[in-house]
Order: C-alpha cells, then structure tokens, then sequence
C-alpha cells in the first residue's frame, strides 16, 4: 500500500492550534490501527531553532537523535504517543542548504538554480524520507504560518504539486481556519475564511477539509455557508471551539467523525475500532476537583509560557496522575534578584528551575536553589537548574560566591561546572552541545533509582557545560549523591542531596519524554514530594 499524505495549512491568523489538530488527527487515525508519523515544515531561514531565542519561537524541543526542532514536534509526540526523528522538522535553512551544497559541488551540471524545481524537488524529497525512515503508513505534514505569507510558497507550492506526484487518492488537505467573533453585532464572521480558502485555491491547492477554529459555538448554518462558498463537503467542515482542556481536542474530533471521513477519502478502512476509554477516564480526572499544590517555576522567558511548554504538560501528567491540581507561580528570576517574588516563592510547596542559556537571571535561579535547600522544600532543577543546584552547593561548602561555572565566569577559582576537556577548542556554535539520546546509569540507594525502578535509563540533553568531576569528592564527602553517571562513569548525569527529602538535579530533559497515559517517573517522584511537603493526603487520625 502507498503512503498516505495529509497537509495541514493555516489560515487568517497565525497560532490557531494547527499543530495541535494535526496530532489530535495523528491519534485518531492510530487508534484505527495504522501507523504514523508527522512532519513540520517551518518556513524560517534559520537551520533549526537551536540558535533562537525562546521569545521568538518558544520552546526548542529535542528528539532522540539529537535534532532541535519546533515546539509542535513536543506536541505530536505526546499526542499519538511515538518518537520522531530528524527528518520530521524541515527548515527554509535545511533546504537552501542543502541546494546550495550541491550547486557548489556541480551537482546541477552547470544548469541555473531556481525554487522550482530544485527548491521544491528538495522539499518533496524531505517529506518523502519520513515514511521511508519510520516506516508510516500515514504521515501528516504540518505547514508553519498561515497561507498568504511569502516564505510559505515554497512549501505550499511542493505540496501542491504532490497530490499530481502521489495521486490523488493518496494525499489529502485539511485547511484550519479561524472564524473571528464581533463583538458589537454578537456574531463569527466566516469572510476571512472564505478568503484564506481563495489564497489558497489560487496557489493551486483545495483543500479536502475545513477545521473552523473558534472561541465560541458554530452555529450548523456557519458550516454550511463555509462548504458553500469554499467548495467542500458539509461532513468536511469541522468546528472546533476551542477545549478547556488540550487533550479534549482528539476526543472533539472523534465526535465529528474526522478520522473516518479521511479514511474514506484515502480509499482506506479501520483495522481497529478506536478505544477510547482510558483517554476519556484522564478527561474526566481533570475535570474532578482536586486537592492543591503549588509549585514555582523559576525561569527567565516566563513571560512566554510556549518556552517551559514541555515542563508544564509534565508536571501537569504526574499531577493528574497522583490525583492533584498544580498551582503553578510563574517567577521570573531576574525579579527574584531584585528582591521581588520571593512572596511567591516562599507560600510554594516546591521549586522548579528549568533549562536555558545566558548569564541574565542567573543569580535569581540560586537563590531560589539555596531557597529550596535551606527550607527543605522539594526541588527539581533541569539542565541548568541542576548546573545551578551544584553551583549553590559548591558556594555553601566553600563559603565563596565565586564558585560558578565557566559559562557565566571563566576565572572563576571553583569551575564546579565546566566544558569537558574535549569540547574547549570547539568554536562553532552547537559544537560544544550534548544532544539527544544518553543513557544514565542509575545508582542503587538514591531516589532516582527509586522513581525509575530500573538500572539502566535513556534520557535526552541538550546542554554545553557538565560537572566539574575535579569536585565529586570534595562534594560527595558534603552530602551531595551522584545517583546517575554515564556508562563509563564519567559524566555526572543526575544529582540529589542525603539530607534533602527531595533535592534533585538532572543533566538532561526529562519532560521530552513524558506523556498524558504515562508520566515520567522523576516528575512523578518530584510532585508527590511536593504533596508529601504540602500535607496532601496524609492520613487523618482516627
């Protein structure tokens, strides 16, 4: 059986939901028995987003092999429950790159490089190596932006030209839209939709369905007047008002038999009926009321929330799944060196301090270390946040300040975090970078070893700076626990304190691996420390 397409473009205004539509569909059709997989195509110049600030793009998120992709890859992983690789996030950078390449080494015999063919036959190819990597049956690939802006026509123009290179039974379009509400007349307006479906039936692609994003009820008679005037089935216009709840969002779209009006349209019949009971059991969880906790999570681009995206969705997972709602306190750690915020962080049950790069807040996150410490009160530090737990404690056995890292002081008399003797004359930036897919060693006796139940975990990173191994035992001798090391027992990869109910630092990223049905175990250890601290089902006295 050939592989199955089905695109996914945006209309009227940018961040609408398509990438979470487009996952919701990937579980929809994987509880039918087939397998999937997902691609983005982002159309920035930038090769990855490894180089962008957060407050550009938000989150970069990290696959096993190490790519940096879009924030929206966090998303179909979490959704359809799979593991994506580098060929599923596409960048203008990647594809101009790659041409450029090739013209350079005379590849193109001589002959003038234009975006069609040689850009779009390179784009067609990279959407052609998902299936031929993963083995999908069905692949959904996502367009970034919205239809009508100029670096997009590129891709819009590959994937039109799709459907003639796969056929017509094998692909398929699905146009999210959304549909504004006027206030002063109390009605959704469907003209904007209407012409972002013109824009695009210009560039040459109809689309096979309409997915009518709004924050308000679509009357039956809005559906119909969008199959009217944009030329598609009545089944296929899809209101989706936006969910309290993200992960209603496949539940939504099962209602309105989305997955199998494609199936029918690709010449394909369910291999399983979908079952979707445990998925409406977390549903219903969510909407039961729970006790409370709160936690602070301590960051530098808390003003956008899409950069902590992965940690948020994990410790919402362990919450639901230990039967609590978080109270999560965004404090920025800037603010903390100011002396403001520190309201917040001392009325918290626990601390979180997530990843991130630059010197700016820095100061702010160990405080909220020593803070954590001090009080004893549950901490988890990630990336960073566990670089700067060591840095605190280095500053606490030393009694000096001026033990830091490399990467915020170089003269610094206590590196108690440093490049790796091998990275120090790597200057390209990235070059220095640990990416993707480690294992970690886990040693018996530490609560790591604990939350994991296993002796032999694969976790991914993304981080430059590691222990400084010329500290362990001046360190260990103090109370810190190494409790997760490298294979060859080189690389410090988790770190926790004896005399801490719950102290926890970890090199890599736990939150990239954690799902709705299956949380992770750090994050799951971490929020029933922080129930243990709030007295949250502690047994009454009889």
């Amino acid at each position: 059986m050939p592989t199955k397409y089905i695109f996914f473009t945006g209309g009227v205004v940018s961040s609408v939901g398509k990438g979470v539509t487009a996952a919701a569909m990937g579980r929809l059709l994987k509880e039918r028995g087939f397998s999937v997989s997902m691609q983005k195509l982002d159309p920035y110049i930038n090769v990855d987003p490894g180089t962008m600030s957060p407050y550009q793009h938000g989150e970069v998120f990290v696959l096993d092999d190490g790519a940096e992709t879009d924030l929206d890859l966090g998303h179909y992983e979490r959704f359809i429950d799979i593991r994506l690789n580098r060929v599923c996030n596409i960048t203008t950078g990647q594809v101009y790159a790659e041409v450029i390449s090739k013209e350079r080494r005379g590849d193109f015999l001589g002959g003038t490089i234009q975006v069609i063919p040689h850009i779009t036959n390179e784009i067609k190819r990279r959407i052609g190596l998902v299936a031929k990597t993963t083995g999908a049956e069905i692949v959904l690939v996502e367009v970034g932006g919205t239809v009508g802006d100029i670096e997009s026509l590129p891709f819009l123009e590959a994937l039109r030209q799709l459907r003639s290179d796969l056929g017509r039974e094998n692909t398929f379009y699905v146009h999210v839209t959304w549909l504004p509400y006027i206030g002063a007349t109390q009605e959704l307006k469907t003209k904007p939709t209407q012409h972002s479906v013109h824009e695009l039936r210009s560039i040459g692609i109809s689309p096979d369905m309409i997915v009518a994003r709004s924050d308000y009820p679509v009357d039956p008679s809005l559906s119909e007047k969008i199959a009217q005037f944009c030329d598609v089935d009545k089944r296929a216009v899809v209101p989706m008002v936006t969910a309290k709840v993200l992960y209603e969002v496949p539940l939504l779209l099962e209602d309105a038999s989305v997955a199998d009006y494609i199936l029918e349209k690709l010449g394909m019949q369910a291999r399983t009926k979908p079952d979707w009971s445990a998925w409406v059991e977390q549903i219903e969880k969510i909407r039961t009321p729970k006790p409370k906790i709160k936690i602070a999570l301590v960051g530098k681009y808390v003003e956008l929330h899409d950069a902590y995206i992965s940690v948020r969705e994990a410790i919402d997972h362990a919450a639901l799944k230990l039967g609590v709602e978080v109270e999560l306190k965004w404090v920025h750690s800037a603010e903390l060196e100011r002396g403001k915020g520190w309201d917040v962080i001392e009325q918290v049950d626990g601390i979180i301090v997530p990843g991130g790069f630059g010197s700016r807040g820095i100061e702010g996150k160990i405080q909220a270390a020593k803070f954590a410490r001090t009080h004893k009160i549950p901490y988890l530090g990630l990336c960073l946040g566990m670089q700067l737990m060591v840095i605190e404690f280095g500053r606490h056995i030393f009694q000096n300040d001026e033990a830091n890292s490399t990467e915020f002081d170089r003269t610094t008399p206590y590196p108690v975090i440093d490049l790796m003797p091998d990275q120090q004359q790597i200057t390209e930036m990235g070059g220095t970078m640990r990416l993707g897919l480690y294992p970690c060693h886990l040693q018996p006796g530490t609560i790591a070893a604990a939350a994991y139940g296993e002796e032999v975990v694969q976790e991914r990173h993304r981080h430059r700076f590691e222990f400084n191994n010329a500290y362990r035992a001046i360190m260990e001798a103090n109370g810190m626990r190494f409790a997760g090391l490298s294979p060859d027992g080189r690389l410090v990869e988790i770190v926790e304190y004896a005399d801490h109910p719950f102290m926890m630092g970890t090199q890599f990223h736990p939150e990239f691996l954690s799902r709705f049905n299956r949380p992770h175990p750090l994050f799951l250890a971490f929020v029933q420390a922080v129930c243990d601290h709030a007295g949250v089902f502690e047994k009454k006295e009889e």
